[in-house]
């Protein structure tokens, strides 16, 4: 039985490692160029008022510089427009470099001396991801630092009236903050543009500041979204490789409809097209460069600062972030086509096709196709051509004479830029008013490139592919082949809209010919629902394996998710799709690793029931790996829990649990892009209910081989410290006096108070570690000593120790010291201490990024204010402390033990009901189980 209870733990750990595995390092690697500084970069300190700097005195305000510019703007002297860097959970000020960096370079080739002045805050690196209680602190002092920013310029005749916002991680959820404060003037920011930042819940909810502070912002911004109407935010996620913010999180939180406010992932921003990680989306040279493109083509050039044009601000950030025409924005329509003095660069294309490239040298050429004969039998028609000039190239006549157009009307605005050739698809329903289509072809400075163009019947060239199911393990291919000679097919992937979903995606392609100048194929995974398209090109012929994977689910039941095929013509495309069971298990833990830590704490609830029952039974603790072996119970612990989530879909239940006043049961982050909110309370999930049976098997063998790990790291401790202090044989080892344990009580309380709980309850668990590394010496004393078994007889015989007392018995009161019964005893409070080990160790666990906080601020205030521990860190150290000197002899003489041995079951189903959202709940009901486990020990 142990040896399978080791083969299935081994199995459940091998899963949740391929799981691991997939997240961490399962899709590609990093594409992102790096940006390098031109000069020694230079952080110049921003002087702020003394009330300002008393009160903060662990942030600063700076402004970024290179070479000269730093020179020049020694003085604080500035003349640009303002951009405030915000850096994120334990982020640098230093990460705006790269942004400022670049805004330098850029700043060298504009004309008028248009500038951008790249401000940054330090937040001192807190972990506020994880700690909540600086982010409204955070949020006060990047008040203060705007408006120490518009100071500076008050020598302007026309002075900023606003600055730009770049949050990065944490820093953009605090840029939102900044309208929940009483005294803000929204006018003060009227553009914010975050990365990866997790706007719809915390990545972790570790204590009760983080999950309030989240409650705000999205009260205010969800409640006041008509006064926000004008303030647009513009949100960019990292894509499968940013683990810690998975993509889904950066949906904004606000009502559909507002035009102002929109969310995509890098890897559909033009021009970028590749996932960075949490940290490289920083500096990624793609990114960075739309970014500071952008930033330039906000600025108003007569007053050389950012527009307030709510539509002028869309309008570019669409141009360089959702979709880029190959235009210079703003550029007016050329429709100054007409070309009667060389009639002969005139070509009209009478076939379905054509495939054109420009000679060496420079030559104009204009191709017209006319529509007239097209109408009824094409729906569409598809340009593409490799020449990336930022020029008009489609044209529409509306009435052609001979051989030029009377009339043309400018259809290039409808170009999309794909990574190796710009593409335009006109609807043939929309050029009602259009007789020909002009495409130019002219390469008048003797720059090659080839330009394609057919006319499409889109309804032919879109196949249905209905994708395996999620639980297929891959066995269960969908395939389709295209044979047409077309240069775009569509293929919707029926049935594949919930984020657990998984897939690899093989496109094979073969060509009857091999030709040099053949356009590559372009494959684009495009999600309707939300801005997270993924391009992936290839040469021809290849095999090209795409990943499948969604960060957000599908709201309603009218799209699909597309693959676009912009293929080569006269070749053959194979796709096939498999599920994929690695990045199945990559998705649930992306989606779900909030539930792991919650039933990792129930099997170690319940393996302390399954101890104490042990020992209520018969009197001695079985072995620490066969009880938490046994805390897999998920017919216990998930039954309930479904039931609860059924009946509350009945109204009559939710008055009972209205009445009773409970709080509402925890769902996970919404997976859906425009989730509806009501009172700031999420929507529940379904899909993580009907996982949880694998995300507690998960949970298990993290606490059975956590819990193996604990065991040897007391034996290995245990080694160390044996020299240190004198063998013991009484399983009162390492317990402490009552006068020392109030003494130590009183102390860690009052340092608890005035400086941090988390201290004091890690120096409480150390002591109890203490106990049980004395015990496990104990053991290995008593054994040694107890191996001497010839010299027993001889012993006996001579009357020096008598038979009856070494005799095993069932009652070992009164037994000699060097006994097998006294070594049991031993055993037996080790076992159950190493029981209680394991479980104290959560609450040090969830309470360490506060601890974290504490020590990395000594220097400014020895306490943590606020303190996430207060006041349940003062029953918990006294928990510890009366458990040190508990043993399994007192827990049977206690008559509150059964009791006790039967409330571990419902406060586990009760973890798993409130507490995957709100994690720090996690030790209130440890709490809960603790207080009757050491009264056990008195009474």
């Amino acid at each position: 039985m142990k040896l399978a209870t080791v083969a299935f733990y081994g199995f459940s750990l091998g899963l949740l490692a391929v799981g691991l595995r997939e997240l961490l390092s399962g899709f590609e690697e990093n594409r992102c160029s790096m940006t390098y500084m031109f000069e020694y970069p230079e952080y110049r300190r921003v002087s702020l008022p003394r009330r300002v700097a008393r009160l903060y005195p662990a942030y600063g305000l700076y402004l970024y510089g290179e070479g000269v510019y730093a020179q020049e703007t020694q003085a604080l002297k500035l003349t640009g427009a303002p951009v405030l860097f915000l850096p994120g959970n334990a982020g640098s000020y230093k990460q705006a470099r790269s942004l400022g960096s670049v805004a330098l370079r850029k700043a060298e080739n504009m004309e008028g001396g248009v500038h951008l002045n790249v401000f940054t805050v330090d937040f001192n690196e807190e972990l506020v991801a994880l700690y909540g209680g600086s982010l409204l602190r955070q949020t006060h002092f990047l008040h203060e630092s705007i408006k120490a920013i518009l100071r500076l310029y008050k020598h302007l005749k026309t002075p900023p009236q606003s600055v730009v916002l770049v949050g990065h991680s944490m820093g953009g959820v605090v840029a939102r903050a900044l309208y929940t404060l009483p005294r803000f003037n929204s006018n003060l920011v009227s553009l914010i543009i975050t990365q990866a930042s997790p706007h719809l819940a915390p990545v972790l909810a570790l204590d009760p500041y983080l999950l309030d502070f989240y409650s705000a912002v999205r009260q205010k911004w969800v409640n006041q979204a008509k006064r926000l109407r004008n303030v647009t935010v513009l949100s960019v996620g990292g894509g499968y490789r940013d683990y810690q913010v998975r993509s889904g999180l950066i949906s904004l939180p606000c009502p559909p409809g507002d035009p102002n406010k929109f969310s995509l992932v890098a890897t559909a921003v033009p021009r970028t097209w590749v996932s960075t990680d949490h940290l490289s989306i920083v500096w990624c040279k793609e990114l960075v460069l739309a970014t500071v493109r952008a930033f330039f083509d906000l600025i108003d050039p007569d007053t050389r600062q950012f527009t307030d044009n709510p539509e002028t601000k869309m309008a570019v950030l669409n141009h360089h972030f959702i979709r880029h025409p190959v235009r210079e924005l703003g550029e007016t329509e050329d429709t100054s086509i007409s070309i009667l003095d060389l009639p002969e660069a005139w070509s009209e294309v009478n076939t379905l096709r054509l495939a054109y490239s420009t000679p060496k040298e420079g030559l104009e050429k204009y191709f017209v196709f006319a529509l007239s004969s097209r109408r009824k039998a094409y729906s569409h028609f598809y340009c593409r051509s490799n020449n990336m000039e930022m020029s008009s190239w489609v044209y529409g006549c509306v009435n052609k004479n001979g051989s030029s157009c009377v009339r043309a009307v400018d259809l290039s605005m409808g170009t999309e830029l794909l990574p190796p050739y710009k593409v335009l698809i006109l609807s043939l329903s929309d050029l009602s008013s259009v007789t020909h289509l002009v495409v130019s072809a002219s390469n008048v400075n003797g720059r090659q490139f080839t330009v394609e163009c057919e006319w499409q019947r889109q309804e032919s060239q879109t196949v249905s592919v209905p994708v395996p199911h999620v639980l297929s393990f891959g066995l269960t291919v969908s395939d389709v082949t295209v044979n047409t000679s077309g240069l775009l097919h569509t293929i919707k992937l029926q049935h594949f809209h919930q984020v657990y979903q998984a897939f690899r995606i093989n496109v094979a392609s073969q060509c009857k010919a091999q030709k040099a100048d053949r356009l590559p194929n372009v494959y684009r995974m495009n999600v309707p629902w939300f801005g997270e398209d993924s391009l992936t090109t290839a040469s021809v012929p290849s095999v090209t394996e795409i990943s499948g994977m969604l960060h957000t689910s599908r709201t309603d039941n009218t799209s699909d998710v597309l693959l676009q095929l912009h293929t080569a013509p006269n070749c053959q495309y194979k796709v096939s799709v498999r599920a994929s069971l690695p990045r199945v298990l990559g998705q649930i833990l992306r989606f779900c690793v909030p539930m792991v830590p919650v039933y990792t704490a129930v099997t170690l609830l319940l393996a302390c029931g399954g101890q104490l029952s042990s020992i209520l039974q018969s009197g001695r603790a079985a072995d620490m790996s066969q009880v938490v072996g046994k805390g897999l119970q998920p017919h216990k612990v998930n039954l309930p829990v479904c039931i609860l989530h059924i009946l509350l879909s009945c109204s009559w239940f939710q008055e009972i649990w209205s009445t009773l006043r409970l709080p509402l049961m925890d769902a996970l982050p919404p997976t859906t892009a425009d989730a509806t909110f009501h009172e700031g309370v999420l929507p529940v999930e379904e899909w993580p209910h009907l996982l949880s049976p694998l995300l507690y098997i998960f949970g298990a063998a993290v606490a059975f081989w956590g819990s193996t790990l604990l065991r040897l790291i007391i034996r290995l401790f245990s080694l160390v410290l044996a020299p240190l202090h004198r063998p013991s044989v009484s399983r009162d080892c390492g317990t402490l006096p009552v006068r020392t344990q109030l003494l130590i009580t009183l102390c860690l309380t009052v340092i608890g108070g005035t400086m941090c709980g988390a201290f004091s309850l890690f120096a409480a668990f150390l002591l109890h570690l203490y106990r049980v590394l004395r015990l496990q010496m104990t053991v290995r004393s008593l054994s040694y000593m107890l191996n001497l078994a010839p010299r027993k007889h001889t012993e006996v015989e001579n009357g020096t120790v008598s038979a009856e007392s070494l005799s095993k018995s069932k009652e070992c009161n009164g037994a000699p010291l060097l006994s097998e019964c006294a070594l049991q005893e031993v055993k037996d409070d080790l076992e159950l201490h190493l029981c209680l080990s394991a479980l104290f160790t959560l609450p040090v666990m969830l309470m360490a990024p506060s601890l974290i906080h504490w020590m990395r601020n000594l220097r400014y205030s020895a306490q943590l204010d606020p303190d996430p521990c207060w006041p349940h860190f003062v029953p918990l150290i006294i928990v510890y402390m009366l458990l040190i000197n508990c043993n399994t002899l007192k827990l049977c003489n206690s008559k509150l033990l059964p009791m006790t041995s039967c409330l571990l079951l419902p406060l586990a189903v009760a973890m798993v009901t409130f507490s995957p959202l709100h994690l720090y709940r996690i030790t209130y009901f440890l709490l809960v189980a603790l207080v009757p486990l050491a009264s056990c020990c008195l009474l």
